[in-house]
């Protein structure tokens, strides 16, 4: 193992090294109004019930939408979205209708109003499940309440965005499934 020649780091860049999880698109929906959005900032929470973390900045659209009808989707998009992901991430909803810009299909879901995405691999419709950090953080606590995956995409390669323009693809797998790792170690 190596020891590693450590400098002095900018925290306000850490997120280089901590992002998360995958890119997603939000989706969301108030009366005949919907919007796409690109997020990063997501956790898991909990496993059952199903909760996720996201930071939705109240500048967003979707933030408010999203306050409102107390429901998203959140969708994966595989590596081939890179050029919507982007583009969605450099609008604003009210300027434009993000699904006919960049030519993806609304699905309705099947438990909240808000469209999934056909061309993600992934989509999971959420209810706000604890308002209580959004007015101080922006901070929605969500349950997945319903889950639609392509089996075909059992380990997709996936979309990370670490700041400053720069993407990674995760997607190599290393562990061999013989190992025995538990996830809840991590936690």
């Amino acid at each position: 193992m190596a020891i590693y020649n450590k400098q002095n780091f900018p925290v306000e860049k850490v997120r280089k090294y901590l992002e998360p999880g995958p890119v997603v698109l939000v989706t969301s929906q108030w009366e005949n109004q919907t919007d796409i959005m690109t997020l990063g900032w997501h956790t898991i929470l909990e496993f059952s019930p199903s909760l996720l973390g996201c930071m939705i900045a109240s500048m967003n659209v979707s933030h408010e939408l999203i306050r409102n009808s107390g429901e998203c989707v959140i969708n994966i998009p595989g590596v081939d979205l890179i050029d919507q992901v982007v583009a969605i991430g450099n609008s604003h909803g009210d300027e434009t209708d993000k699904f006919v810009v960049n030519q993806l299909t609304a699905q309705p879901g099947d438990v909240v109003k808000a469209p999934l995405i056909g061309e993600c691999f992934a989509s999971f419709e959420c209810r706000l499940h604890d308002g209580a950090l959004v007015d101080n953080y922006n901070f929605f606590i969500f349950e997945v309440v319903k889950a639609h995956v392509d089996p075909q995409q059992e380990r997709p390669a996936t979309l990370h965005y670490t700041g400053e323009g720069i993407f990674r693809v995760m997607g190599e797998q290393i562990l061999d499934q013989h190992q025995k790792f538990k996830p809840e170690m991590l936690i």
